[in-house]
């Protein structure tokens, strides 16, 4: 199978360019990055993707910082090169500081070695917290 190539703007579809319209006018860029390009070679793909993640992204009960600092959180215990470059642009960009970073990196750290920790003990679920 060959390597999916990525979609530029000029040679995208009327359809795909709607979805990157939108992308740069909601994330304020001149362009839309990689990911998004890439997706869409798969245009119905692209526009759920973008679709669920601009809902998920928006304001709600937890700020847009909280939110990016979760989804690089995840990116970072995923091992995903690619979202951590991204979402820690995007949470730097939401306000997150070097001692937020670190802060957070070691949350994550911690949570995973706890995790295994308690998976590999296969630790029975305390009553109180199963409330």
């Amino acid at each position: 199978m060959n390597r999916p190539r990525p979609v530029e703007y000029g040679d995208a579809s009327p359809d795909v360019r709607e979805v990157f319209d939108d992308i740069k006018t909601t994330r304020k860029v001149a362009d839309v990055n990689n990911f998004w390009k890439y997706l869409a070679g798969a245009p119905t793909l692209l526009k759920r993707t973008w679709e669920t993640q601009k809902a998920v992204l928006a304001p709600g009960a937890l700020d847009r910082l909280v939110k990016e600092m979760i989804y690089l959180a995840v990116s970072v215990t995923n091992g995903c090169t690619y979202g951590i470059a991204c979402h820690t642009a995007l949470a730097r960009r939401a306000g997150m500081t070097d001692a937020m970073f670190g802060e957070l990196m070691a949350v994550v750290g911690m949570a995973n070695q706890t995790n295994r920790f308690a998976d590999g003990y296969r630790l029975p679920i305390d009553d109180e917290f199963n409330a």
